[in-house]
């Protein structure tokens, strides 16, 4: 993000007003443009360049050329690290990345191996972005990665296997219905093992806490704190159903009755679902990453009770902190 170029002066934390919803919802879309994939190493640069300018008192406004950095910036570099999270696991190729796995999971009548391969591959993906986007106050150990990875795996086969068996059991409904929530299998799969997902590939960051800054001076606090990384956590959790639950079940459902008033060869049905998935997915996420601000900031009595009697440098008692969500 922008915020990691160092300099005395702070960039404005958005053209919108991220105290509301909306104004988070158009800044996450900036955030998850797809055009912000074709940036180059000589753009990233020179956007570094100008914020640097504008932090450092060279430039003294904001101009649409420093707006257009920052959201280079923002949708590139790690807000922890200053480094820029790896191409594919950026929030900018999210739809992009998710749109292979999505269009797997959601084919119709497959059978246990296609199932598995799914899911393992979906899961996969989920820890690679949990990883690159996650608060960096505790790095997991590669044991650590292993062991939340297989766990995610198996969660998430085990509901799909699961409610795939159940399903053709359930003789009491119709074969409408049947089919109906047969469709929306990979959907409760995808949305109970993204909650374990979440907590397991962040769970050191609960352990420990993480890192929380006055919100005033931006001043680094001594200790962390597991209030704040609950909050982080489980925000992001939610953010991932949000994200998911449209994605996952309005596709499959339109297909579905689709395939009830038309005859549909398997290519048509094959495109038909690949544009629904793709649609869709890039509707839903900029609503679901802007439920809660990245950044957030908390009064200081919602955390532990020591940060309410710490002063920072120049003296001043904390009032109010801030801290990394992740994403």
């Amino acid at each position: 993000m922008a915020s990691s170029v160092p300099g005395p002066r702070e960039l404005p934390d958005s053209q919108y007003n991220l105290n509301t919803y909306w104004g988070r919802v158009c800044h996450s879309a900036g955030v998850s443009d797809p055009f912000m994939l074709l940036v180059t190493k000589k753009d990233l640069d020179e956007s570094t360049a100008l914020v640097s300018k504008y932090k450092n008192g060279e430039i003294s406004k904001m101009t649409p050329q420093l707006w257009h950095a920052k959201k280079v910036l923002d949708s590139t570099l790690h807000p922890d690290t200053g480094n820029p999270v790896l191409l594919p696991f950026r929030m900018s190729s999210y739809v992009l990345s998710n749109l292979v796995v999505t269009v797997g999971m959601l084919t119709p009548n497959m059978g246990t191996g296609g199932v598995l391969f799914w899911h393992i591959a979906n899961q996969s993906l989920n820890v690679a972005v949990n990883t690159a986007n996650s608060n960096k106050s505790h790095p997991l150990t590669t044991k650590q990665l292993a062991t939340s990875y297989t766990l995610a795996v198996t969660a998430s086969c085990s509901v799909a296997l699961g409610l795939n068996s159940l399903v053709p059991k359930l003789k009491s409904l119709s074969a409408h219905t049947r089919l109906v929530l047969g469709r929306l299998v990979p959907f409760a799969a995808v949305v109970s093992a993204g909650i374990v997902n979440v907590f397991l590939m962040r769970g050191e960051e609960i352990r420990k806490g993480i890192s929380v800054f006055d919100d005033k001076t931006g001043e680094q606090l001594d200790g962390t704190s597991q209030v704040a990384a609950v909050y982080a956590v489980g925000e992001t959790a939610i953010s991932r159903i949000v994200n998911a639950a449209p994605v996952m079940a309005i596709p499959p459902l339109i297909l579905v009755r689709l395939q009830r008033r038309f005859v549909m060869s398997k290519r048509v049905e094959m495109l038909s679902n690949l544009g629904l998935i793709l649609v869709t997915s890039f509707a839903a996420l900029p609503f679901a990453l802007g439920l809660f601000p990245q950044r957030q900031v908390f009064d200081v009595s919602k955390l532990e009770e020591r940060f309410a009697r710490m002063r920072t440098s120049n003296g001043e008692h904390v009032k109010r902190v801030s801290f990394n969500r992740g994403m």
